[in-house]
Order: structure tokens, then sequence, then C-alpha cells
């Protein structure tokens, strides 16, 4: 039977490329759990041969590629919790300090630095779209896009404030500060994406980039500022190659920033139809991280704590994002 003309119009250009869209993402996950069961098949073959006879490579070699199935399957469990809309999509990530001056400034570089070390390990490729450095010390703003599978799935349970309590490096008496960075995720979105911005709701300003040399000396006002006056909502991009690429780039990051306000208000709206009491802000202090005195970080959220306060710092935070998902998942949050 052949379909009509007013059926096949029926189906729109965008639910089309939806319907494309989410096969390929579930084909993906089916493709990886298939990977998932051929290498337990391999092991079990192993573990057979063991069974009847004993060989020390072979032993060796089973011990060495069981620690990555279970990860493989760690991982992949976690991906059963990543089912929201734009899970799979890159993560645009914008870091800010406090108040504080040089420590919030340094503390911001901090978790800047965390981030960009995490997606390094887990593969997944950066590019800093805007990154204002201190002529002192530390940073006055970052915005990096976090290219991955998954990437804003993963990430945006990193959304909030972050507190650090250090002794100071910058105060000549060695006293004891507390220092906060604020980090907003957003998530790259497709071209298609309904986010309606008004033209004449912008305020664009272009400015001359800054950085401390080499490939970030921009000699041209092509930097790139973008105010979203309704919001208030304000992003930057300085780091590519044209003010028309910094432009492009820019309206990325705000169509994402608009797109999280709008998750916002709808939380917000749900806490009060259910007459939620307790602030949970997705601007809120998330999690702490003590270096004196006495070393720990602690997930308020979830009470996760670690005491391998370095390592978190270079970023070992797996087991915070995904405690935060399963718990989430759970409705405690």
């Amino acid at each position: 039977m052949t379909a009509t003309t007013s059926e096949l119009d029926f189906w729109s250009r965008e639910d089309a490329q939806d319907v494309t869209r989410e096969f390929s993402r579930l084909q993906g996950r089916m493709e990886a759990w298939k990977a998932v069961g051929a290498e337990m098949e391999d092991l079990q073959a192993i573990a057979d041969l063991l069974y009847e006879e004993k060989d020390p490579d072979l032993e060796k070699e089973f011990y060495a590629r069981a620690p990555k199935l279970e990860k493989s399957i760690r991982d992949r469990q976690l991906l059963l919790l990543l089912n929201e809309e734009y899970d799979d999509s890159n993560a645009i990530l914008s870091i800010h300090p406090g108040a504080g001056g040089l420590d919030s400034q340094d503390w911001a570089e901090m978790v800047f630095r965390m981030y960009l070390r995490w997606a390094e390990e887990r593969g997944f490729k950066t590019r800093v779209l805007e990154l204002a450095e201190d002529d002192e010390a530390g940073i006055k703003s970052a915005t990096v896009l976090v290219t991955g599978s998954y990437a804003y799935g993963y990430l945006k349970s990193e959304r909030g404030v972050h507190r650090l309590v250090r002794i100071s490096p910058f105060d000549a008496a060695k006293r004891r500060h507390t220092s906060f960075a604020s980090l907003n995720v957003s998530p790259e979105l497709p071209e298609d994406a309904e986010i309606e911005i008004d033209p004449e709701d912008l305020r664009v300003d272009t400015y001359r980039s800054g950085g401390a040399g080499g490939q970030h000396v921009n000699m041209t006002d092509s930097a790139v500022r973008i105010t979203h006056i309704p919001s208030g909502i304000v992003v930057s991009c300085q780091n590519e190659r044209s003010q028309h690429m910094n432009r492009h780039s820019a309206m990325q990051v705000l169509r994402g920033r608009l797109f999280e306000k709008m998750l916002q208000e709808k939380h917000e709206q749900m806490n009060v139809i259910q007459g939620e009491k307790k602030e949970i802000g997705w601007g809120s202090q998330i999690r702490s991280y003590v270096m004196h005195p006495y070393t720990l970080v602690k997930d308020h959220r979830t009470n996760l704590e670690k005491g391998n306060v370095q390592g978190v710092l270079d970023g070992d935070i797996d087991d915070f994002i995904q405690t935060f998902l399963r718990f989430r998942k759970l409705g405690r949050q």
C-alpha cells in the first residue's frame, strides 16, 4: 500500500530529524551492548580454559581484561539514566569566580582545569571559546565546548556552586579562606532546536581579545559579547578566527543557556505545584573541597565523600557524577 501525499506531509522535516536522531542514539547504545556481550563471551571462554588447565599467560590476560569489562558494564548501565532531551549532546561549560578577589579567581581556574582533565581522561575533545585571564592570578570567566557522546548528560550533574576551603596562597598571614566558583552547563543544541531569539532582544558588542600571548592574542576587535536583554544572560566568544565565527559560537552558547533557563523555570514551577519547601536551585552549592584543616571532598546532594582532594582536582569526578545521576533517578533530587 502506497502512502498518499497528505500522509507523507503529516511528517514534518523536524519530525523526521527527531526520528533519525533518536534512531541513531538507540543504534549506538545497541552496538555498545553488543560489544560488551562479545567481551563477556571471550572472557567466559578464557575462564573455561583456565578451569581445565592452568596457563599463566592466559590468566594474566583474563585479569587484565576483566576490570575493563566491569567498567564498560558500569558505563553502559549509567547510560540508561541518560534518557532526557539532549543528554547525548555536546556540553557547553561556563565558569565564573564568586566574590573573593584573587582567591576565587584562582579557584575558578582550578575548576576550569579539573573539567579539562576529566574530559581528556574520557577521550572527549575540548575547545575554549572564551577565557578571560587576570593579570595577577586566576581567571575572570571561561567558556568551554566539550565534544563527545553524552557529554551534556554527564556534565549536567556538575551544574552549581563549588566551594573551596584552604590556606590562601595570597594571604601573607596564611589564614584560611573560603572561595566559590559557579559552573553553568548547557547542551550544544542542534540547528533545528526550537529556541526562538528575537534579534531586537540582543545587544552585540565587539572588543579586542585578551590573553597571555601566543594564539590567544588577537589584534582586531573580533571578540564578541552578546547580551540577551530580557533574561540578562551575557555570553562571550573570543578564540575563533573571525568576528563572524565568534558571533556564531556565542549564539550557540546563548541558545543553550536559554534552553537551560527554560528547564529551570519548569523545575521551579513543579516545586511550587508539589509544595516543595527546600531550595533546590541549580545555582546552589553542590560540593565542598576542603584542603585545610583536613582533606575532604563532599557532595552535599548525595553525601558522597572522597579524601583524595588532589585526585579529584586532577579530574577524578566520575564517582560524583554517577552517584548523583543514580540519586536523581530515584527522585531524591
